[in-house]
């Protein structure tokens, strides 16, 4: 136990320290908001999303990709003519759909997650042209 104090006063030990505290807290905030994120927060995640828009991506893409989040919440991103169009609702004729909880979408928008690899692990479903799914990186790439 002694050791323990000891290293804990070094500057290593306060580093590993502030370092957990830090993970602890960002596992807590997770926990916290998880699957719970307003109405809002999701406007603010989709607004973002058009402003990353890259068009020249978009050159010969015309697709729908509709986001079910925390199985209630729709929103339809159309993508077409290097144009990128949001609504809050479910389109008629999605090319894709994507099925998550509102924490896969906040880290998957926020870069922390990787889409393919949250397609990958479960945390994200998709039902339609799966394909086309995997352009979202380069359609709307994280900064």
């Amino acid at each position: 136990m002694k050791t323990l104090r000891r290293f804990l006063n070094t500057s290593a030990g306060r580093a590993l320290t502030r370092g957990l505290l830090k993970l602890n807290a960002k596992r807590y905030r997770n926990t916290k908001n998880k699957g719970t994120s307003s109405m809002a927060d999701l406007n603010a995640i989709f607004t973002e999303m058009k402003a990353r828009f890259n068009p020249a991506a978009a050159a010969d893409t015309d697709a729908v990709f509709q986001y079910v989040i925390d199985g209630d919440a729709h929103w339809s991103v159309t993508v077409a003519e290097s144009d990128c169009q949001v609504a809050e609702g479910e389109h008629d004729t999605p090319t894709v759909t994507l099925n998550m909880d509102s924490t896969t979408l906040e880290e998957v928008m926020s870069g922390e997650t990787d889409g393919m690899q949250a397609f990958m692990t479960g945390r994200i479903q998709a039902e339609g042209d799966i394909m086309i799914a995997t352009k979202l990186a380069v359609l709307f790439p994280v900064n």
